[in-house]
Protein backbone atom coordinates (compact mmCIF):
# COMPACT_ATOMS: atom_id res chain seq x y z
CA UNK A 1 0.00 0.00 0.00
CA UNK A 2 1.25 3.42 -0.96
CA UNK A 3 0.70 6.70 1.16
CA UNK A 4 1.73 10.16 0.40
CA UNK A 5 4.64 11.28 2.01
CA UNK A 6 6.71 14.95 1.92
CA UNK A 7 10.36 14.76 1.14
CA UNK A 8 12.70 17.25 2.20
CA UNK A 9 16.02 17.37 -0.76
CA UNK A 10 18.94 19.40 -0.97
CA UNK A 11 20.55 20.10 2.94
CA UNK A 12 22.63 17.20 3.14
CA UNK A 13 25.32 17.36 1.30
CA UNK A 14 25.79 20.95 1.46
CA UNK A 15 28.60 21.57 3.90
CA UNK A 16 32.46 21.57 3.74
CA UNK A 17 34.49 19.16 5.32
CA UNK A 18 37.40 20.22 7.95
CA UNK A 19 40.38 18.41 6.70
CA UNK A 20 41.26 19.20 10.07
CA UNK A 21 38.43 17.13 11.92
CA UNK A 22 36.48 20.59 13.15
CA UNK A 23 33.14 21.11 12.63
CA UNK A 24 31.36 20.92 8.76
CA UNK A 25 31.05 24.84 7.35
CA UNK A 26 29.01 26.34 5.10
CA UNK A 27 29.57 25.74 1.65
CA UNK A 28 31.74 29.30 0.00
CA UNK A 29 30.98 30.51 -3.79
CA UNK A 30 33.61 31.51 -5.51
CA UNK A 31 34.06 34.79 -4.35
CA UNK A 32 33.97 33.66 -0.77
CA UNK A 33 30.31 33.75 0.44
CA UNK A 34 28.51 31.62 2.30
CA UNK A 35 25.89 29.20 -0.14
CA UNK A 36 22.45 28.96 1.30
CA UNK A 37 21.21 25.50 0.95
CA UNK A 38 18.69 24.93 -1.44
CA UNK A 39 15.99 23.01 -0.35
CA UNK A 40 13.60 20.82 -2.47
CA UNK A 41 10.04 20.15 -1.11
CA UNK A 42 8.31 17.31 -3.02
CA UNK A 43 5.14 14.99 -2.91
CA UNK A 44 4.43 11.49 -3.39
CA UNK A 45 2.98 8.35 -3.11
CA UNK A 46 5.29 5.93 -1.73
CA UNK A 47 5.05 2.53 -0.55
CA UNK A 48 6.96 0.90 2.51
CA UNK A 49 10.63 -0.11 0.75
CA UNK A 50 10.43 2.89 -1.37
CA UNK A 51 10.00 5.50 1.76
CA UNK A 52 13.23 3.12 3.11
CA UNK A 53 15.02 3.85 -0.07
CA UNK A 54 14.06 7.24 0.03
CA UNK A 55 15.49 7.51 3.81
CA UNK A 56 19.30 6.08 2.25
CA UNK A 57 19.25 9.19 0.10
CA UNK A 58 22.02 11.38 1.30
CA UNK A 59 20.07 14.35 -0.45
CA UNK A 60 16.91 13.31 1.54
CA UNK A 61 16.81 15.70 5.00
CA UNK A 62 13.48 14.76 6.03
CA UNK A 63 10.67 12.34 4.84
CA UNK A 64 7.30 12.43 6.38
CA UNK A 65 3.77 11.22 5.86
CA UNK A 66 1.24 13.96 4.84
CA UNK A 67 -0.80 14.89 7.72
CA UNK A 68 -4.57 16.44 7.86
CA UNK A 69 -4.03 20.52 8.95
CA UNK A 70 -6.63 22.95 10.27
CA UNK A 71 -7.75 26.33 11.30
CA UNK A 72 -6.79 27.01 14.99
CA UNK A 73 -10.54 28.43 15.16
CA UNK A 74 -11.00 31.40 17.10
CA UNK A 75 -14.25 32.51 18.99
CA UNK A 76 -16.48 35.03 17.59
CA UNK A 77 -17.03 38.13 20.34
CA UNK A 78 -19.63 40.46 20.71
CA UNK A 79 -19.27 44.02 20.01
CA UNK A 80 -16.18 45.37 21.96
CA UNK A 81 -16.59 48.67 24.01
CA UNK A 82 -15.28 51.68 22.66
CA UNK A 83 -12.65 51.63 25.03
CA UNK A 84 -11.30 48.19 24.88
CA UNK A 85 -10.95 48.20 20.82
CA UNK A 86 -7.32 48.35 20.34
CA UNK A 87 -6.48 47.11 23.79
CA UNK A 88 -3.86 44.48 22.72
CA UNK A 89 -1.80 47.41 20.07
CA UNK A 90 -1.79 49.21 23.98
CA UNK A 91 -0.66 46.28 26.32
CA UNK A 92 1.90 45.20 24.19
CA UNK A 93 3.10 48.59 23.74
CA UNK A 94 3.21 48.79 20.17
CA UNK A 95 1.36 52.71 20.20
CA UNK A 96 4.41 53.81 21.87
CA UNK A 97 6.70 52.85 19.76
CA UNK A 98 8.53 54.59 17.12
CA UNK A 99 9.39 52.03 14.95
CA UNK A 100 6.76 50.73 11.97
CA UNK A 101 8.37 47.46 10.75
CA UNK A 102 9.63 49.38 7.82
CA UNK A 103 11.14 47.47 4.93
CA UNK A 104 10.52 44.02 6.47
CA UNK A 105 8.55 41.26 4.55
CA UNK A 106 6.27 39.15 6.50
CA UNK A 107 4.35 36.20 5.20
CA UNK A 108 1.22 34.81 6.99
CA UNK A 109 0.27 31.29 6.19
CA UNK A 110 -3.09 30.96 6.40
CA UNK A 111 -6.55 31.31 4.46
CA UNK A 112 -5.96 33.57 2.44
CA UNK A 113 -6.32 37.43 2.43
CA UNK A 114 -8.97 40.18 1.48
CA UNK A 115 -6.62 42.17 -0.50
CA UNK A 116 -8.80 44.77 -1.26
CA UNK A 117 -9.46 45.57 1.90
CA UNK A 118 -8.83 49.02 3.03
CA UNK A 119 -6.15 47.71 5.93
CA UNK A 120 -4.24 46.48 3.25
CA UNK A 121 -4.29 49.49 1.14
CA UNK A 122 -1.37 50.78 -1.06
CA UNK A 123 0.39 47.28 -0.42
CA UNK A 124 2.28 45.21 -1.91
CA UNK A 125 0.49 41.52 -1.19
CA UNK A 126 1.80 38.60 -3.04
CA UNK A 127 -0.79 36.09 -2.98
CA UNK A 128 0.27 32.11 -3.49
CA UNK A 129 -2.46 29.59 -3.00
CA UNK A 130 -1.24 26.42 -1.87
CA UNK A 131 -4.78 24.87 -0.84
CA UNK A 132 -6.19 24.08 -4.90
CA UNK A 133 -9.19 26.40 -3.73
CA UNK A 134 -7.57 29.70 -5.16
CA UNK A 135 -6.54 32.61 -3.46
CA UNK A 136 -8.45 34.94 -2.17
CA UNK A 137 -9.85 34.36 1.61
CA UNK A 138 -13.54 33.38 2.03
CA UNK A 139 -13.17 31.74 5.03
CA UNK A 140 -11.76 35.13 7.12
CA UNK A 141 -9.24 33.84 10.08
CA UNK A 142 -6.40 34.71 7.31
CA UNK A 143 -7.13 38.30 6.72
CA UNK A 144 -7.90 38.65 10.40
CA UNK A 145 -4.71 37.81 11.51
CA UNK A 146 -2.93 39.67 8.64
CA UNK A 147 -4.92 42.85 10.08
CA UNK A 148 -3.53 42.81 13.41
CA UNK A 149 -0.03 42.68 11.63
CA UNK A 150 0.30 45.13 9.50
CA UNK A 151 -3.29 46.45 8.71
CA UNK A 152 -3.66 49.80 8.65
CA UNK A 153 -6.15 51.84 10.40
CA UNK A 154 -9.98 51.42 9.46
CA UNK A 155 -12.42 53.98 9.84
CA UNK A 156 -10.23 55.54 12.81
CA UNK A 157 -9.26 52.38 14.66
CA UNK A 158 -5.60 51.29 14.76
CA UNK A 159 -5.89 46.93 14.10
CA UNK A 160 -1.96 47.07 13.11
CA UNK A 161 0.82 46.69 15.07
CA UNK A 162 3.49 47.03 12.05
CA UNK A 163 1.50 49.77 10.18
CA UNK A 164 4.79 50.74 7.93
CA UNK A 165 5.01 47.07 6.39
CA UNK A 166 4.87 47.32 2.87
CA UNK A 167 5.34 43.93 1.29
CA UNK A 168 3.50 40.66 2.52
CA UNK A 169 3.44 37.34 1.20
CA UNK A 170 0.00 35.62 1.72
CA UNK A 171 0.28 32.14 1.15
CA UNK A 172 -2.71 30.25 1.49
CA UNK A 173 -2.02 26.99 3.01
CA UNK A 174 -5.85 26.12 4.63
CA UNK A 175 -8.30 25.94 2.25
CA UNK A 176 -12.03 27.65 2.23
CA UNK A 177 -13.39 25.29 4.79
CA UNK A 178 -10.09 25.75 6.92
CA UNK A 179 -8.82 22.44 6.47
CA UNK A 180 -5.72 21.69 4.86
CA UNK A 181 -2.52 19.44 4.39
CA UNK A 182 1.37 19.23 5.75
CA UNK A 183 2.67 19.34 2.56
CA UNK A 184 1.17 22.84 1.62
CA UNK A 185 2.32 23.97 4.82
CA UNK A 186 5.62 23.00 3.98
CA UNK A 187 5.93 24.15 0.93
CA UNK A 188 4.64 27.23 2.12
CA UNK A 189 7.06 27.76 4.58
CA UNK A 190 9.59 27.37 1.64
CA UNK A 191 7.75 29.70 -0.73
CA UNK A 192 7.70 32.60 2.10
CA UNK A 193 11.40 32.11 2.83
CA UNK A 194 12.64 32.00 -0.41
CA UNK A 195 10.26 35.47 -0.90
CA UNK A 196 12.51 36.98 1.48
CA UNK A 197 10.33 36.73 4.54
CA UNK A 198 11.24 37.63 7.94
CA UNK A 199 8.97 37.10 9.90
CA UNK A 200 6.27 34.20 9.17
CA UNK A 201 3.05 34.10 11.16
CA UNK A 202 0.73 30.66 11.66
CA UNK A 203 -2.45 29.83 13.15
CA UNK A 204 -3.09 26.77 12.61
CA UNK A 205 -1.87 23.24 13.91
CA UNK A 206 -1.51 19.73 13.09
CA UNK A 207 -4.68 17.46 13.33
CA UNK A 208 -3.78 14.57 14.83
CA UNK A 209 -7.74 13.58 16.36
CA UNK A 210 -8.17 14.11 12.86
CA UNK A 211 -6.12 12.11 11.46
CA UNK A 212 -7.20 9.22 13.88
CA UNK A 213 -10.66 9.91 13.14
CA UNK A 214 -10.10 9.62 9.24
CA UNK A 215 -8.24 6.29 9.80
CA UNK A 216 -10.67 4.74 11.86
CA UNK A 217 -13.48 5.91 9.08
CA UNK A 218 -11.78 4.05 6.14
CA UNK A 219 -11.69 0.52 8.28
CA UNK A 220 -8.63 0.74 10.30
CA UNK A 221 -8.31 -0.50 13.98
CA UNK A 222 -8.57 2.23 16.31
CA UNK A 223 -4.99 1.09 18.06
CA UNK A 224 -3.35 0.82 14.37
CA UNK A 225 -4.61 4.24 13.13
CA UNK A 226 -3.48 5.58 16.59
CA UNK A 227 -0.02 3.85 15.82
CA UNK A 228 -0.33 5.38 12.54
CA UNK A 229 -0.91 8.99 13.49
CA UNK A 230 1.57 8.77 15.85
CA UNK A 231 3.89 8.15 13.77
CA UNK A 232 2.91 10.31 11.39
CA UNK A 233 3.66 13.38 14.02
CA UNK A 234 6.93 12.64 14.88
CA UNK A 235 8.16 11.81 11.34
CA UNK A 236 6.16 15.52 10.75
CA UNK A 237 8.00 16.91 13.86
CA UNK A 238 11.38 16.09 12.56
CA UNK A 239 10.31 17.47 9.01
CA UNK A 240 10.24 20.80 10.84
CA UNK A 241 13.27 20.42 12.61
CA UNK A 242 14.78 20.33 9.33
CA UNK A 243 13.13 23.10 7.63
CA UNK A 244 14.19 25.12 10.38
CA UNK A 245 18.09 23.95 10.23
CA UNK A 246 17.36 25.21 6.77
CA UNK A 247 17.02 28.80 8.06
CA UNK A 248 19.71 28.33 10.23
CA UNK A 249 21.75 28.13 8.04
CA UNK A 250 20.90 30.90 6.04
CA UNK A 251 22.34 33.01 8.48
CA UNK A 252 25.18 34.18 7.36
CA UNK A 253 23.14 35.08 4.06
CA UNK A 254 20.17 36.72 4.82
CA UNK A 255 20.05 36.79 8.71
CA UNK A 256 17.43 34.03 8.38
CA UNK A 257 14.14 33.84 9.75
CA UNK A 258 11.41 34.06 12.93
CA UNK A 259 8.96 31.96 12.64
CA UNK A 260 5.74 32.25 14.72
CA UNK A 261 3.01 29.91 15.37
CA UNK A 262 -0.35 29.80 17.23
CA UNK A 263 -0.13 27.35 20.73
CA UNK A 264 -3.66 26.18 19.87
CA UNK A 265 -7.35 26.40 21.41
CA UNK A 266 -7.89 22.91 23.38
CA UNK A 267 -7.47 24.06 26.52
CA UNK A 268 -10.70 23.81 28.34
CA UNK A 269 -10.02 25.82 31.50
CA UNK A 270 -13.87 26.86 32.13
CA UNK A 271 -14.75 23.58 32.26
CA UNK A 272 -11.74 21.81 34.62
CA UNK A 273 -8.90 23.97 35.90
CA UNK A 274 -6.86 21.41 34.96
CA UNK A 275 -8.63 20.76 31.63
CA UNK A 276 -5.30 21.62 30.07
CA UNK A 277 -3.74 20.87 26.76
CA UNK A 278 0.15 21.41 25.68
CA UNK A 279 0.79 23.11 22.22
CA UNK A 280 1.47 20.92 19.37
CA UNK A 281 2.71 21.41 15.92
CA UNK A 282 3.71 23.24 14.38
CA UNK A 283 4.17 25.60 17.95
CA UNK A 284 5.95 22.67 19.40
CA UNK A 285 8.63 22.31 17.02
CA UNK A 286 12.15 23.20 17.79
CA UNK A 287 13.04 27.16 16.86
CA UNK A 288 9.38 27.74 16.53
CA UNK A 289 7.74 30.87 18.88
CA UNK A 290 4.97 29.18 20.34
CA UNK A 291 2.48 31.77 21.26
CA UNK A 292 -0.57 31.43 24.28
CA UNK A 293 -3.20 34.08 24.47
CA UNK A 294 -4.31 36.23 27.38
CA UNK A 295 -7.18 38.42 28.37
CA UNK A 296 -7.76 42.01 30.24
CA UNK A 297 -9.82 40.68 33.84
CA UNK A 298 -10.37 43.39 36.67
CA UNK A 299 -7.49 41.00 38.44
CA UNK A 300 -4.90 41.73 35.68
CA UNK A 301 -3.84 39.77 32.77
CA UNK A 302 -4.97 36.43 32.51
CA UNK A 303 -4.55 33.23 30.37
CA UNK A 304 -7.75 32.84 28.46
CA UNK A 305 -9.52 29.07 29.21
CA UNK A 306 -8.68 28.19 26.14
CA UNK A 307 -4.77 29.02 25.48
CA UNK A 308 -3.01 25.56 25.21
CA UNK A 309 -0.15 25.41 27.70
CA UNK A 310 3.98 25.39 27.14
CA UNK A 311 3.72 28.81 25.02
CA UNK A 312 7.41 30.69 24.70
CA UNK A 313 5.28 33.69 25.52
CA UNK A 314 1.82 35.37 25.89
CA UNK A 315 0.14 38.09 23.64
CA UNK A 316 -3.39 39.75 23.51
CA UNK A 317 -6.08 37.52 22.29
CA UNK A 318 -9.38 37.95 23.81
CA UNK A 319 -11.46 40.33 21.85
CA UNK A 320 -9.21 41.58 19.33
CA UNK A 321 -10.59 43.42 16.38
CA UNK A 322 -9.15 42.93 12.93
CA UNK A 323 -10.23 43.52 9.49
CA UNK A 324 -13.28 41.52 7.83
CA UNK A 325 -13.53 40.29 4.84
CA UNK A 326 -15.73 42.42 2.51
CA UNK A 327 -15.12 45.58 4.46
CA UNK A 328 -15.10 46.52 8.34
CA UNK A 329 -14.08 45.01 11.28
CA UNK A 330 -14.93 41.72 13.62
CA UNK A 331 -14.00 40.61 16.65
CA UNK A 332 -12.17 37.21 17.53
CA UNK A 333 -10.60 35.58 20.36
CA UNK A 334 -8.29 32.67 20.16
CA UNK A 335 -4.32 32.16 20.27
CA UNK A 336 -4.66 32.79 16.33
CA UNK A 337 -4.97 36.69 17.31
CA UNK A 338 -2.10 36.16 20.04
CA UNK A 339 -0.19 34.63 17.29
CA UNK A 340 0.03 37.80 14.42
CA UNK A 341 0.71 40.08 17.73
CA UNK A 342 3.70 38.50 18.58
CA UNK A 343 4.91 38.45 14.71
CA UNK A 344 3.80 42.24 14.48
CA UNK A 345 6.10 42.60 17.68
CA UNK A 346 8.75 40.78 16.33
CA UNK A 347 8.56 42.60 12.49
CA UNK A 348 8.97 45.59 14.83
CA UNK A 349 12.49 44.27 16.06
CA UNK A 350 13.56 43.45 12.94
CA UNK A 351 13.97 46.96 12.11
CA UNK A 352 15.29 48.17 15.37
CA UNK A 353 17.78 45.49 15.02
CA UNK A 354 19.05 46.18 11.59
CA UNK A 355 19.05 49.69 12.78
CA UNK A 356 21.63 48.82 15.30
CA UNK A 357 23.85 45.88 13.86
CA UNK A 358 25.60 45.29 10.56
CA UNK A 359 24.27 42.20 10.11
CA UNK A 360 20.42 42.09 11.76
CA UNK A 361 19.78 38.21 12.40
CA UNK A 362 16.64 36.03 13.48
CA UNK A 363 18.21 34.86 16.83
CA UNK A 364 19.17 38.49 17.39
CA UNK A 365 15.20 39.48 16.80
CA UNK A 366 13.61 36.27 18.99
CA UNK A 367 16.35 37.11 21.90
CA UNK A 368 14.95 40.37 21.60
CA UNK A 369 11.69 39.26 21.75
CA UNK A 370 11.79 37.19 24.78
CA UNK A 371 14.24 39.24 26.64
CA UNK A 372 11.70 41.92 26.84
CA UNK A 373 8.59 40.08 27.76
CA UNK A 374 6.91 41.46 30.95
CA UNK A 375 4.81 39.74 34.05
CA UNK A 376 4.25 42.61 35.89
CA UNK A 377 0.47 42.93 35.12
CA UNK A 378 -0.59 39.46 35.31
CA UNK A 379 -2.92 37.92 38.17
CA UNK A 380 -2.03 36.40 40.60
CA UNK A 381 -1.56 32.64 40.55
CA UNK A 382 -0.70 32.36 36.64
CA UNK A 383 1.37 29.56 36.04
CA UNK A 384 4.77 29.88 33.78
CA UNK A 385 3.73 27.07 31.92
CA UNK A 386 0.24 28.90 30.76
CA UNK A 387 1.94 32.28 30.61
CA UNK A 388 5.65 31.47 29.34
CA UNK A 389 8.06 34.09 29.48
CA UNK A 390 5.75 36.84 29.77
CA UNK A 391 3.23 39.11 27.69
CA UNK A 392 5.50 40.23 24.60
CA UNK A 393 6.28 44.04 24.65
CA UNK A 394 7.28 46.64 21.40
CA UNK A 395 10.72 48.44 21.21
CA UNK A 396 10.85 51.58 21.83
Amino acid sequence: MKRKFAILRGIKGRQTRDPYGGVPGPMLSSEGGAVPPEPKMEVGHLSASEVREAGRDPEVAAIAPVMPLKLIHPFECPTVAAANKSWGIVEIGADQSPWTGDGVVVAVLDTGIDACHPAFQGMSIVEQDFSGSGNGDKQGHGTHCAGTIFGRDVAGTRIGIARGVKKALIGKVLGDDGGGDSDSLFQGMQWAVNGGAKVVSMSLGFDFPGMVSGLVAQGWPPDLATSLALEAYRANLRMFDAIMEMLRARLPLDGGTVVVAAAGNESRRDVNPDYEIAASLPAAADGVIAVGAVERTDAGLQVASFSNTLPQVSAPGVAIESAKVGGGLRALSGTSMACPHVAGVATLWWQTVRNQATLATAPMVVAKVLATTRTNGFAQGVQVADRGAGIVTSPT
